[in-house]
Formats: C-alpha cells, sequence, structure tokens
C-alpha cells in the first residue's frame, strides 16, 4: 500500500503562486509515476502533471509554462510548483500514484483564484 499526503493548497489572487506538496510513504519501491490531479465544480477529474519514476515530465495544455512538478527522491515528496494562477485553475487538487498493482490517491487539497 501507498499513502499520500498533500498540503499547500489555500487562497491566491489572480497572477499569484502556490506550491504543493505530496508525501508519498508505503511501498513507494512500488510506484512507476506520480502526478497531481485536479477537479472543479461540476467537471471531471483532469491531469494536471505527471513525472515518471525516470523523470521525465508531462503536462497539460492549460498549465504549460506556468506549473511545474518536480520531485525530491530522499524525502520521497513530489511537488507542483504553480505560477501565473488563474481563477480557472480553481479545483480540488489531487496527488496520485501510479504502481505496478493499483492506483492511489491523496484526500485532495483546495485551490482557490480570486480575480
Amino acid at each position: 500500500q501507498v499513502q499520500l499526503v498533500e498540503s499547500g493548497g489555500g487562497l491566491v489572487q489572480a497572477g499569484g503562486s502556490l506550491r504543493l506538496s505530496c508525501a508519498a510513504s508505503g511501498s513507494i519501491f512500488s510506484i512507476n509515476a506520480m502526478g497531481w490531479y485536479r477537479q472543479a465544480p461540476g467537471k471531471q477529474r483532469e491531469l494536471v502533471a505527471a513525472i515518471t519514476s525516470g523523470g521525465s515530465t508531462n503536462y497539460a495544455d492549460s498549465v504549460k509554462g506556468r506549473f511545474t512538478i518536480s520531485r525530491d527522491t530522499a524525502k520521497n515528496t513530489v511537488y507542483l510548483q504553480m505560477n501565473s494562477l488563474e481563477p480557472e485553475d480553481t479545483a480540488v487538487y489531487y496527488c496520485h500514484a501510479d504502481t505496478i498493482l493499483y492506483p492511489y490517491w491523496g484526500q485532495g487539497t483546495q485551490v482557490t483564484v480570486s480575480s
């Protein structure tokens, strides 16, 4: 099993920045990739950014150039640096771990961007 604990959400004005953190514990050796998804009210959950165990990254088109995903392998933590935030980025952000057996999700953290 893998446990994911997120932190770093909050309220920010448009144009501001936030950094989300996701600390993984448990069977971390089984993780192939980690990422961030988000779900806005009335919308489907969508991939924001992901990073593989080899360090490859990919981003949703809507966040390219504004968001950066990174990791600290010593701390088993993945980060999402979010810059130039827009009201459309308002959502609950979920950390995700893709393992050799099952996907795991964090509890979610709210990000609200005011205009």
